[in-house]
């Protein structure tokens, strides 16, 4: 069966809570956790964005789980001082950390008061960085002259091997792309149709590594009140590119989804208030090629989640539901 991971949200939690919560998510049964590295969230409502790189110890520290981050190297962080990061969580957790590497989001980058590129300087900036990245990583002193500057710069705590680098994307095209230098690919769920060919573009490229697949769900004891909770949260996450990559503020995307409607939500978010539906959706995706599933429920209150999937989902997919040494699962 695909590994299941459980997806941590700092734009709509804050960090203790978001702790407590991998905590929680651990006992359930996930296996693994993934976490965004914003410095905004997505909208007014959601309200939190803490700094995913602080919060990385403490999870990895508090559980036994192994931990991602999809993150940005090229304008507001340095590719330096992103593989100086990568280098010390994966030197005091070894074999637990993979690193996602993407172009980037205006709302997080503009803060540099630089110029938002296109988005193919941005993907030449990113394989600028993924050379630097590595190279540093490798114990290279680098220096670099290109979309981004690097003066003799050397990372000198190292681990013993180098993390995972997967390659965040959506379309088969930036698909087969990321297999040319990717360690494994990270991407959303799609129609299952549409799923099948962004892996299967990615195989195809030569990607090797592991296919992740981040999956929006919300789940309540009532789909009127899953769809509700999931309208609220997540109807600024609707936009496809490039209007999801170039607006700036919590402001603009609340703006842009002043008018979408709880329907037009339920075609990104799978809401339920079955969780055998829910286990039928993670076979589905199991079966397209994915190895680890991560499960966003993008309500803010996880506990009606964590404790359906200890108690109903985990059992009928054959996943045996941990003991809570943490005592935190809602009704264990």
């Amino acid at each position: 069966m695909t590994e299941l991971g459980f997806h941590c949200s700092h734009e709509q939690l804050g960090p203790r809570q978001l702790l407590d919560n991998v905590k929680k998510a651990e006992d359930a049964g996930f296996t693994a956790a993934m976490c965004s590295d914003h410095l905004s969230p997505w909208s007014e409502r959601q309200g939190e964005s803490g700094f995913a790189w602080t919060w990385l110890g403490s999870a990895l520290e508090a559980t036994s789980l192994s931990l991602g981050v999809v993150t940005a190297p090229g304008q507001r962080y340095h590719p330096v001082i992103t593989a100086q990061a990568i280098a010390t969580v994966e030197s005091m957790y070894p074999g637990r950390f993979w690193a996602a590497l993407g172009s980037g989001e205006a709302m997080n980058e503009h803060v540099t008061g630089q110029r938002w590129p296109s988005k193919p300087e941005r993907k030449a900036r990113l394989a600028e960085c993924i050379d630097i990245i590595r190279a540093l990583l490798a114990g290279e002193e680098v220096s670099h002259q290109g979309l981004v500057t690097v003066d003799r710069a050397r990372v000198w705590s190292l681990p013993d091997t180098p993390p995972p680098l997967i390659g965040a994307a959506v379309t088969r095209e930036t698909a087969a792309w990321v297999a040319s230098w990717a360690d494994g690919l990270a991407t959303i769920l799609q129609p299952m149709d549409e799923l099948r060919k962004v892996i299967d573009a990615y195989r195809d490229a030569g990607g090797r590594g592991d296919v992740v697949i981040q999956t929006q769900v919300s789940v309540a004891p009532s789909r009127e009140e899953a769809l509700s909770i999931a309208h609220d949260q997540w109807r600024t996450n609707v936009f496809p590119p490039p209007l999801c990559w170039d607006l700036e503020t919590a402001e603009h995307y609340d703006q842009a989804a002043e008018h979408v409607t709880p329907a037009a939500v339920a075609e990104s978010v799978f809401v339920t208030d079955d969780p055998g539906q829910l286990a039928d959706l993670l076979a589905a995706i199991s079966e397209q090629g994915a190895d680890r599933i991560y499960l966003h429920n993008v309500g803010k209150e996880q506990d009606f989640f964590l404790t359906a999937m200890a108690e109903q989902v985990m059992p009928q997919l054959g996943l045996p539901r941990r003991h809570a040494p943490h005592d935190v699962v809602a009704g264990s």
